[in-house]
């Protein structure tokens, strides 16, 4: 089964299928880990980015499980980030260099490039214990399945609708206020706040597409395409961390400044054209987006 639920099944069934079949294919490919550990732990994490807002589309109706497993979830998650993370900044340093607007940061955005990669071999070869922990992340999301499988909900297609409804409103309202935060002195914070309200909300569009299949998909490429940007945002910020938090990685001069500067040119044109994205998106009342999904969501049933 796809990510999806569809209107004519099993609410419960349904909810248990997706979930499962998540947790199962973030437990395979860690067990089997065809292009290796690391790439192995980044499907892993987007398997349960998917679960979490899952979880979260049904809060109010299991709130001690949402809770419950959005913690396990979330700790596994980070038990496993290091290198990951290490890698990620690698991207970011080559997402600024494709952008270079001279030879001379072009050149020296490479010298970086070079130096994220030494730093992220380095960790790997310091790195301990990985097989265990990733043998405890096995067992751990076990553990998740057996708790999904004591989730189930009460009511017909009726109170499924209204159930499904409110979490779009409550998605979309959450989505527009950190959009609205993001405007003026925004902080990077406030960026990474709009990224996962807009993930949750990408994610809706792809669970209940059964309802609307065209229009559903048109929003979910297109909040997939600002979750991306979002996403390019957040890790600028990262790397700016870790300028300041390791300045003894960057030997040459000139090659910081050429960083630090195409870093904040690409922050001011990320953001300005994010926020754009984002209020096309987001330009629907999200009391008119729920009560359309409930009416959608009735009439696939019948």
């Amino acid at each position: 089964m796809a990510y999806r639920i569809r209107p004519d099944c099993d609410f419960t069934e349904a909810f248990r299928s997706v979930a499962t079949e998540q947790l199962e294919s973030a437990i395979t490919v860690l067990e089997e880990r065809p292009d290796g550990a690391h790439e192995a732990i980044h499907s892993f994490r987007k398997n349960l980015k998917r679960l979490r807002s899952l979880y979260r589309l049904v809060a109010r109706e299991v709130p001690e499980f949402q809770e419950h497993e959005n913690a396990r979830l979330r700790d596994v998650a980070r038990s496993l980030s290091a290198i990951r993370d290490a890698a990620a900044l690698i991207g970011t340093a080559q997402y600024l260099q494709q952008s270079a607007r001279e030879p001379e940061e072009n050149e020296a955005l490479g010298r970086i490039v070079t130096i994220l990669e030494g730093r992220r071999d380095w960790m790997a070869e310091a790195e301990s214990g990985l097989e265990q922990r990733l043998a405890e992340t096995s067992h751990v999301l076990k553990e998740a399945i057996a708790a999904v499988d004591t989730v189930s909900f009460d009511g017909g297609h009726r109170k499924n609708a209204r159930k499904l409804a409110k979490s779009w409103r409550r998605t979309a309202r959450k989505a527009r206020a950190a959009l609205a935060a993001c405007h003026g002195e925004a902080s990077a914070d406030d960026f990474h706040v709009l990224r996962k309200r807009t993930y949750d909300y990408r994610l809706y569009h792809a669970l209940l597409r059964d309802i609307w299949p065209g229009a559903m998909k048109a929003k979910r490429d297109a909040a997939k395409e600002l979750v991306e940007d979002l996403g390019h945002i957040h890790d600028l910020a990262v790397l700016c961390e870790l300028v300041e938090a390791e300045p003894q990685l960057f030997t040459r001069n000139d090659d910081l400044a050429h960083l630090l500067d195409a870093i904040i040119f690409r922050q001011q044109e990320d953001r300005r054209h994010a926020l754009v994205t984002a209020e096309a998106i987001f330009a629907d009342d999200p009391d008119e987006e729920a009560q359309r999904i409930e009416l959608l969501w009735l009439t696939a049933a019948s």
